[in-house]
């Protein structure tokens, strides 16, 4: 089956639609109009540059542009980890242990998926490397952003707890136990829930696309399964990391409970 071109005007078609819907926010005072046009004009430029970008990559093919790419998607990643947190380590700990822990767990299971399950050759192959990188590190960018944000927040809410609890005679990694497995489990959360659903209340996106570029449902299916599974493993780890780094940096040598480590967006 051939791909059906997509043509300039189809897509200021469905850009239509978005303006439409701009346009009965502002009727509706709902106040998100400008931030909907302005996410639509980013998705548009973004994808656009990236598909260039990628059209270039995929002909030269070469493992130093592919591990260029892969390290530029890491520090972005890393950025956008810390981007939303309210409450985040000072001197750019939040971003260390966030790109490390996507750089120990997304670059890992990705090099391991390539070499081992799906086998291209060569192994770094841009039209296989650069989508699976991307959607593990997508994905484990998510769950660990969730987990630190719930771990910092939650020792800042819970400082009497937790102090009264060293006072008792616990050890520091004892006091937050509680507050570590929270946390690990709002970082787990979206991609069991993803995986709960699939198939069932939503056709993943990777899935969808193999089927409108002409590939065979049953071939499709196998990807998904996949790359549901490769996601799952590299948001696990990479949370499970950045949770047990962070928890260590919330306490000195001591054993003392240091928020002066954090700091929330308006501070210094």
């Amino acid at each position: 089956m051939s791909v059906i071109e997509l043509s300039w005007w189809q897509l200021a078609l469905a850009a239509s639609l978005v303006i439409a819907l701009a346009v009965c926010t502002f009727l509706a005072h709902l106040g998100v109009g400008k931030s909907l046009l302005i996410a639509a004009a980013r998705t548009a430029i973004q994808l656009t540059l990236v598909g260039l970008v990628l059209e270039a990559l995929f002909s030269v093919g070469s493992l130093h542009w592919v591990a260029l790419m892969g390290l530029v998607m890491l520090l972005l990643a890393g950025r956008e980890v810390v981007a939303r947190q309210k409450y985040r380590l000072r001197g750019g700990w939040s971003f260390g242990i966030g790109t490390l822990s996507m750089f120990i767990s997304a670059f890992a299971v990705t090099v391991l998926t390539l070499t081992t399950v799906i086998g291209p050759t060569p192994w770094y192959t841009p039209q296989y490397a650069i989508p699976l990188l991307g959607m593990l590190l997508g994905n484990t960018m998510t769950g660990i952003a969730l987990a630190l944000d719930r771990l910092t927040e939650s020792a800042r809410r819970s400082r009497a707890v937790i102090e009264n609890r060293l006072m008792l005679g616990e050890t520091a990694q004892q006091a937050l136990s509680e507050f570590r497995r929270e946390a690990m489990r709002a970082g787990l959360t979206p991609i069991i829930n993803a995986m709960a659903a699939a198939g069932i209340v939503s056709l993943p996106g990777m899935m969808t696309g193999q089927i409108l570029a002409g590939t065979a449902p049953a071939l499709a299916v196998k990807y998904q399964i996949l790359i549901m599974f490769t996601i799952a493993a590299g948001t696990g780890f990479g949370t499970f990391a950045a949770v047990t780094i962070c928890a260590h940096r919330l306490f000195d040598g001591r054993e003392r409970l240091r928020l002066d480590r954090l700091r929330s967006d308006g501070s210094t």
